[in-house]
This record gives C-alpha cells, structure tokens and sequence, in this order.
C-alpha cells in the first residue's frame, strides 16, 4: 500500500477545515480535533488512520478484479471523480445520479446500450441517410446519454464497492448502496454522519486540493492491488 500523506501535506491542502461547528453531526464528534473561529477542525490523526483502513480496502477489491464506482456530482470534484475513475480503469458518475442505478440496474444498463449503439451507428455513418435535424437530435440524445452513463459504460453489474465525495449531496447514491449491500467508502466531512459509510475519511470535502488529495491516493490504491499477483491477494 502506498505512504499515508505527511500531515503537513494534509494541512497544506486543507483536509482538516470543516463546517461550521453549528453544522456539525453528532456522530463526526470522535473525529474532531477542536474548534477555531467557529468551524470544525478534523482531527489528522484521525484521518490518516481511517485513510489507511480504506486504502487497503481498495487496494483488496482491486487486486481480486473487483470493480470500485467513484462517485460526485458536485462542481469541485467533477473534474476529479473522471480524471481519477479513468487513471485507475475505474467507471465513474460525476453527474446526477440516476435514481435506481443500484436497484433498479437493468433500466440503467438498457440506456449503456442505446448510448452504444447510437455512437456505432455515428462512426458507421448510418446516421448521415437521415435529415439534418435528425442528425442533430441523436447528437443530442448522444450527448445526454454521455452525460449520464457515459462513465459506466464498461460498468456489466453491480460494483463491489463505491467511492464517494460528499455522501450529504450523493445521499441518494448512498441509500442505494446501502440497500444493495454495497459497501461505501467516502470522505466525510464534519456535517454528515460517518456511520452510514463502511469505510469513512474525515476529511474537507468542498476544498478541491483536498478532494484531489484523497480521490487520488484511492486511484493509486487501486492501481497498486491491479498490479498485485492474484496469488498475493490477501483477504
């Protein structure tokens, strides 16, 4: 498993900036340092320990050829959630979610299909025998389409696990998850509670540099149990 960050390093990106101190959950109480200037100050040690804990996690489903979903829809991780997801040969959701993703799995995987078979049909030219406004209305279902499914398009069943940044925002996708047995691992900032994740980071999760910090090391997690030998895999 690759080092844990320094906890300077994890100072420099903000990892332990949190809400507000009247925002915060109850249950994220053991994972809060202090508090300064009204905000929520997140214990590193804490952080360090739990990061660890997820990482091997990670690093396990990979080596075992399971599949990890990286998760965001919010504006600071979008960029991230992708660039990461596809780094580590990972499939991604970085817009909304749709609802019955994980319960209702057989829906989502039909629109996989037709998004496709329309991008076959494109690069075919097939689609050129039909009128410009034609042409132009399957671009757009294709753009759709891209936009919601397009980073699971590899995804054939459930994941073995997901990864999520800010579980408040994604509440939807982690209720499913839930309910799918699923297990979840996800930063967790001071405003959520920690219990509802298998695998929780207290950690900044508005803060890009944060984010890009965390969402990172679980790309390299993934990549190092890829490239263990399948003998090696341990339980």
């Amino acid at each position: 498993m690759q080092k844990i960050p320094e906890l300077s390093e994890m100072l420099k990106r903000g990892v332990h900036f949190g809400h507000q101190s009247s925002k915060r959950n109850p249950k994220m109480k053991p994972y809060i340092y202090t508090s300064r200037n009204g905000i929520n100050i997140i214990d590193l040690e804490r952080t360090a320990e739990k990061l660890a804990d997820a990482l091997i996690f990670a690093e396990n489903i990979a080596a075992t050829g399971g599949t990890v979903l990286f998760v965001s829809s919010k504006n600071q991780a979008k960029a991230l959630i992708e660039k990461y997801a596809k780094d580590c040969g990972m499939p991604y959701i970085n817009n909304r979610w749709l609802g019955g993703m994980f319960t209702n799995f057989s829906s989502i995987i039909k629109l996989v299909k037709r998004l496709k078979e329309l991008e076959e049909k494109q690069q075919s030219g097939e689609l050129e025998k039909y009128t410009k406004k034609e042409q132009l209305d399957f671009q757009r279902t294709i753009t759709k389409l891209n936009d919601l499914v397009g980073g699971i398009r590899d995804l054939q069943k459930l994941p073995e696990a997901m990864y999520v940044v800010d579980i408040k925002k994604e509440k939807t996708a982690v209720s499913e998850a839930i309910a799918k047995k699923v297990p979840i691992l996800a930063m967790t900032d001071t405003n959520v509670n920690p219990e509802k994740v298998d695998y929780p980071i207290p950690a900044n999760d508005d803060a890009i540099k944060s984010i890009e910090l965390i969402t990172g090391l679980v790309a390299e997690a993934i990549k190092a149990g890829k490239a263990k030998p399948k003998t090696a895999v341990t339980k």
